[in-house]
């Protein structure tokens, strides 16, 4: 037993009590480096918050000032010096004044004024952050009398994140958003008291003796606020707690409920949109084909409702809509396969036609060039297919050449030129015709 005690024993390593008492007196105070220091902590906290930046956010929680007061109100409680309660009281009201009027006027100011994922965080406290507060406020206090200081402190404010709520307040009532102020300065208020319910507590345990004889009416009297505090803060985040307990049972169901009743069976869902409210719980469904019968609704609203943490909850699937988008991506589709189509038509019957025109065009320009150095003569020149009719309607096809020459060619002349024209133009019917 004495083992234990001794692993246990919090007075190996104490700090001197007074020098204790005076390092807490000191950090109570705002003015000077103290005010500084707080000033800066809200502006950083409030850009943290703004641009969702968790590693400026904690750069917040490092500078801020605030557990001074709040490690001094439970000291005094602790050694019944209500002057120095009063004063630490005193001191972090002003604190939280001046840390709400420089946050809103931020948040006002900002242009960014979008919900981040790190302000959301801070407006739903719960009987997590209760756990959070007491045993960091315990942490806290336990290094704050230890003669070597060593690294909780940095670790409690990281922990107990007293500026980020604060400035979150701001941001509610800067937007007008008085559910964000209210959990966030709710927040704030369960880090403040149970911070100082666990330096209470501690100092007690430590028997630091009273500033002067209290009497046990006195002593009755703290007890009993303490106990109000307790009870304030703690039956309103562990119904939030039980409320978000009950909200993430909601979501894992319904994710096991659609993939046991759809997924698994091959029916493709394209929508689904969940509603949990204490009043009525929703679930909506569409999917890309499958159409369910009234008769099959019904069974799936009675095996939704067989779950206990579904109870209540309505099902709507959403098939009219379906059937309508499916009529309409038809039809789409109908008239971009037939515009296709058509399409297709022209474009073979342009491809021919082109090809046809090529089969008959002739570079007029360039073999007059070529023949001329062969027969310097010709001069001018014209060169087309062309279709022969006879009296039998038969048709054969000649290419026509016409030529202009200074002076007749000879019939040699004619055939060589014949020659080379069936074997330029690669064809086996070219004719010539002498311009008269």
């Amino acid at each position: 037993m004495r083992k234990i005690t001794d692993i246990l024993n919090l007075r190996e390593g104490e700090d001197d009590r007074e020098k204790t008492l005076q390092t807490v007196k000191k950090n109570i105070s705002f003015k000077g480096a103290n005010l500084w220091i707080l000033a800066c902590a809200i502006i950083v906290a409030s850009v943290g918050l703004n641009v969702n930046s968790t590693a400026v956010i904690i750069g917040a929680m490092l500078i801020s000032p605030l557990m001074g007061p709040i490690v001094g109100a439970g000291f005094a409680l602790g050694i019944y010096d209500f002057s120095l309660l009063k004063k630490s009281l005193k001191n972090l009201l002003n604190a939280t004044v001046v840390s709400l009027v420089v946050s809103t006027l931020y948040f006002y100011l900002s242009p960014f004024k979008d919900v981040q994922s790190e302000l959301l965080a801070r407006t739903s406290p719960n009987i997590y952050d209760i756990l959070i507060a007491f045993f960091g406020g315990v942490v806290g206090v336990i290094a704050v009398t230890r003669s070597e200081k060593g690294n909780p402190i940095p670790g409690v404010a990281i922990a107990t994140a007293l500026m980020p709520p604060l400035c979150t307040a701001g941001y509610g009532i800067a937007t007008a958003q008085w559910s964000f102020f209210l959990g966030a300065f709710y927040l704030y208020c369960i880090n403040c008291v149970f911070i100082g319910i666990a330096t209470f507590l501690i100092i007690k345990y430590l028997n630091y003796p009273a500033v002067k004889q209290v009497d046990e009416k006195q002593q009755q009297k703290v007890k009993y606020i303490i106990a109000f505090l307790i009870t304030a803060m703690l039956v309103p985040s562990s119904y939030l707690a039980y409320s978000l307990y009950r909200e993430q049972q909601f979501k894992k169901n319904i994710e096991l409920f659609v993939d046991s009743e759809f997924s698994s069976k091959g029916y493709t869902v394209v929508y689904k949109k969940t509603d949990f409210n204490a009043k009525q719980k929703k679930l909506e469904l569409a999917f890309l084909s499958k159409r369910f019968s009234d008769k099959e609704i019904q069974s799936l609203k009675s095996r939704l409702n067989s779950n206990k943490y579904l109870a209540g909850t309505s099902l709507r699937i959403r098939q009219d809509s379906t059937d309508r988008f499916n009529d309409i991506k038809g039809d789409i589709l109908n008239q971009i396969k037939s515009s296709e189509n058509e399409m297709n038509v022209k474009d073979v019957k342009i491809i021919q036609l082109e090809k046809e025109l090529a089969k008959n065009k002739f570079d007029n320009k360039q073999l007059l060039k070529e023949i001329r150095t062969l027969f310097p003569d010709v001069h001018s020149l014209s060169i087309a297919k062309n279709t022969l009719v006879n009296y039998k309607d038969s048709t054969s096809t000649i290419t026509a050449v016409i030529y202009d020459a200074s002076k007749n060619l000879t019939a040699e002349e004619s055939e060589k030129l014949t020659k080379w024209l069936n074997e330029r133009l690669l064809v086996k019917d070219a004719v010539l015709f002498k311009r008269q």
